[in-house]
């Protein structure tokens, strides 16, 4: 099996070597890009199977180039963010990442970040039915990892996305706390951020929901966390 491979974007040499080298002592194949124009470049020629993306960088900041990434690309994506800057999480959220790790980080948390994610991205049910879930009109392709709008049209997702709305499908008609739907999608029982849920929800409704303000078909509920309403069919 090819090697994965990861495209480490960070203005600092030192990190990006160190991040490098402990990558590819794990079997990755790894390249790097000290900002978005050489992000641009390295993409034309390889594009990588997850992209390791710092916020602040020279030029076009990180911010910026995961919200235009998104526009193209369901490429998983990881950003690093400063000590302590929840809004940076937030926004980098908000733009489409699929994760965040904070400076400094031990190599081997990155590690573990990155296997989580491809393996979320490359999982398939264990079942050899029921692999497509049905809800009013919408279809998730668990095998191929495909979301279907009602008029037959291939909704993007990224790897998060499709992970919450696949624990949402599962457990329709049942109140989901923040704390079980990171554990579900992201595994962390440890250090788990709350706020990370919000906004996939957020993104979710607005791509599912006729009015993402006024919610069909994904309920907060308050103190509680949220409920998905819909029935749903399993093929």
């Amino acid at each position: 099996m090819t090697s994965p491979h990861v495209l480490v974007v960070e203005d600092d040499r030192e990190i990006r070597t160190l991040v490098a080298r402990y990558l590819g002592d794990n079997d990755y194949h790894v390249t790097t890009a000290p900002d978005g124009k050489d992000l641009d470049r390295q993409m034309a020629d390889d594009a990588p199977d997850l992209i390791i993306l710092d916020i602040n960088l020279p030029g076009e900041d990180g911010l910026g180039i995961c919200r235009s990434l998104r526009s193209h690309s369901d490429v998983p994506i990881i950003m690093l963010t400063a000590k302590g800057e929840d809004i940076d999480r937030i926004l980098g959220l908000e733009m489409g990442a699929d994760d965040y790790v904070t400076k400094p980080f031990n190599p081997r948390e990155l590690l573990a970040r990155i296997r989580a994610v491809l393996r979320r991205r490359l999982d398939q049910p264990a079942s050899p039915d029921a692999k497509v879930r049905i809800f009013a009109g919408w279809r998730l392709d668990l095998a191929a990892r495909h979301l279907t709008s009602p008029e037959g049209v291939r909704t993007p997702v990224t790897g998060a996305e499709f992970d919450l709305l696949q624990a949402l499908c599962e457990q329709p008609g049942r109140v989901l706390s923040r704390e079980r739907l990171l554990e579900i999608t992201q595994g962390r029982a440890i250090e788990a951020y709350e706020r990370s849920i919000d906004v996939l929800i957020s993104r979710l409704r607005r791509k599912i929901e006729v009015n993402p303000r006024d919610p069909d078909f994904i309920k907060t509920i308050r103190s509680g966390g949220y409920l998905f309403t819909p029935t749903v069919e399993r093929q």
